[in-house]
């Protein structure tokens, strides 16, 4: 079982920064892809980016140049800086990770709690 953990959210004001962590724990065998997803009230859940194991990042729209993604392999950790936040950055922020663990080869999905993000005057 492998278990996800979200960490520094908070309220800011608009313009400011933020750094989310996202550490997994668990008998993980191989990472595939992690990756950040939101979900404001009443919208659904989006993808705000992506990283795969080679590196390679995706981002949404609505967040490239102001949000990086980067990773960690040696603490099991993946990141997203949050620059410039604007007010409809406000959401709960999730980490999925897609993985094989030791105990079974078959590539699995698992999300973290999520992590409250408020942009606020």
């Amino acid at each position: 079982q492998v278990q996800l953990v979200e960490s520094g959210g908070g309220l800011v004001q608009p313009g400011e920064s933020l750094r989310l962590s996202c550490v997994a724990s668990g008998s993980i065998s191989r990472i595939y892809t992690m990756d950040w997803y939101r979900q404001a009230p009443g919208k659904q859940r989006e993808m705000v980016a992506s990283i795969t194991t080679g590196g390679r990042t995706n981002y949404a729209k609505s967040v490239k140049d102001r949000f990086t993604i980067s990773r960690d392999n040696g603490k099991n950790t993946v990141y997203l800086q949050l620059n410039s936040l604007k007010v409809e950055d406000t959401a709960v922020y999730y980490c999925k990770w897609v993985v094989t663990t030791e105990t079974d080869p078959v590539l699995e999905t698992y999300w973290g709690q999520g992590t409250q993000v408020t942009v606020s005057s």
